[in-house]
């Protein structure tokens, strides 16, 4: 199993960015898939979830309106969607793979920093 995130990277509030993450080694379309953050000093903090099958999304209320999950089982690609973005967003983001409501996997995440 093996999970790449990319598309982290410095911006300012208010603004976008759009991660990704690619999946290899499992049938990424028999999975929920997560994301999940860590800023610095704190532990991890659930972020969203999509699952298989009819694509089901939850969001953490605090980025609710702002983040998109989405997910490209063609592609084997995870994606959020980050919108809006605030400076207690900033934060190591790592995707992960869902077993029977644990992360089992996870990559080696990509930092967002929001700042001005």
């Amino acid at each position: 199993v093996q999970l790449v995130e990319s598309g982290g990277g410095m911006v300012q509030p208010g603004g976008s960015l759009r991660l990704s993450c690619a999946a290899s080694g499992f049938t990424f379309s028999s999975y929920d898939m997560s994301w999940v953050r860590q800023a610095p000093g704190k532990g991890p903090e659930w972020v969203s979830d999509i699952t298989t099958g009819d694509g089901s999304t939850y969001y953490l209320d605090s980025v609710k309106g702002r983040f998109t999950i989405s997910r490209d089982n063609a592609k084997n690609t995870l994606y959020l969607q980050m919108n809006s973005l605030k400076p207690e967003d900033t934060a190591l983001y790592y995707c992960a793979r869902d077993l029977a409501g644990q992360n089992d996997y996870w990559g080696q995440g990509t930092q967002v920093t929001v700042s001005s």
